[in-house]
């Protein structure tokens, strides 16, 4: 009876480790056309080059669940995104901070008063023309109701949540932040 609880558990065991992502030592190959897609119930990041999927991370997102709507909820936002910038100094090894809130939030948070007019214009502005590496062009962003200062990073660890962002372990973010320019498009679904 033992043995067969133990080899019960023990093929349990094998079967979860084996469908864990394991890290990997390759480098990604140079991508023609990167898109970054994150589902983050599943806890996995792909990545693509155009149709084909090249490699896949395990990741968490943001504490709260659902979409985010304001600063402060540790929810992260879903929807389409793009990387707008590269951040290699992040406190959290390395960053790729992405346009949130993007076209759709500004309207939904002006549509709901948690920004103004003026905040929407502002936004709406830096979202296609904006150098987001400018400090400047960060406050007038990411510093609403609405929350921002999205990035996908390092310091997953055994973290089981975090704020509002996408953290994937510090040599994932190592290959991800080499392979991917600022431009790429990042899809965040549930």
């Amino acid at each position: 009876m033992w043995t067969g609880l133990l080899v019960g558990i023990l093929l349990v065991g094998l079967g979860y480790w084996y469908m864990q992502p394991k890290p990997t030592s390759t480098p990604l190959p140079k991508l023609v056309q990167p898109r970054i897609v994150v589902e983050k119930a599943a806890g996995r990041l792909h990545i693509y080059d155009r149709a084909a999927l090249i490699r896949t991370y395990a990741c968490i997102a943001g504490r709260g669940q659902g979409n985010k709507t304001v600063e402060g909820d540790r929810r992260t936002p879903e929807g389409q995104f793009q990387i707008v910038y590269k951040n290699p100094n992040s406190k959290f090894h390395l960053s790729l901070g992405l346009n949130y809130p993007n076209s759709a939030d500004i309207q939904r948070g002006l549509a709901a008063g948690l920004i103004t007019q003026a905040e929407y214009d502002r936004i709406a502005r830096h979202l296609t023309s904006s150098d987001w590496s400018d400090p400047a062009v960060q406050k007038e962003v990411w510093y609403t109701a609405l929350g921002g200062e999205i990035f996908i990073h390092g310091e997953r660890n055994d973290r089981t949540g975090t704020l509002g962002c996408v953290a994937v372990d510090n040599h994932d973010i190592e290959e991800i932040f080499a392979a991917v320019p600022v431009g790429t498009p990042v899809e965040i679904k549930p």
